[in-house]
């Protein structure tokens, strides 16, 4: 288990109907707060087109943002953020993290991700980036990014899921 220094933890879900954010530790009792994002609803609320358009992902952005900041004012200060999910896991594959039961996945390599994400909505062909052509990855990476970015945590650890083994 990944804690900080305060003994708090933020584990964070991106599944296909809902995005679950979870806070550990620091003495407090566990609590779960689910979101009214996810890679599906994102992805079938915002993104009509494949890829999606720019006016669609900056629609979405704002959406997600807002969903993230609210997250924020519930969140431990000070926490690590980890996850167990196959998405993210992926999102630091492509980043080029090494393929290991436990990773770590920084900020930076997120945001360049979205880089390529933001190139392929422009015109630039996406599989040039390596990033999969399908809305559902584009709304989970769209999701980390803005939660790793507004809530300011420089990194993500995954973890493995015992559920896959």
């Amino acid at each position: 288990m990944t804690v900080t220094p305060t003994g708090t933890r933020t584990t964070l879900h991106i599944g296909i109907d809902f995005t679950r954010v979870t806070r550990t530790g620091g003495g407090q009792p566990d609590d779960t707060l689910v979101l009214r994002i996810s890679s599906g609803k994102t992805a079938t609320d915002f993104f009509k087109h494949l890829p999606p358009t720019p006016f669609e992902l900056e629609n979405a952005i704002m959406a997600v943002e807002d969903e993230v900041i609210r997250a924020g004012k519930w969140l431990a200060q000070g926490s690590a953020l980890c996850t167990r999910d196959l998405g993210i896991r992926e999102i630091a594959q492509l980043a080029g993290v090494a393929d290991r039961a436990c990773m770590v996945l920084s900020v930076e390599a997120v945001e360049q991700q979205f880089d390529f994400l933001a190139a392929w909505v422009q015109g630039r062909p996406g599989s040039s980036a390596g990033i999969p052509l399908d809305s559902g990855f584009a709304a989970s990476l769209l999701i980390l990014r803005e939660f790793m970015h507004n809530l300011q945590f420089a990194s993500i650890v995954i973890e493995p899921d015992h559920t896959q083994l």
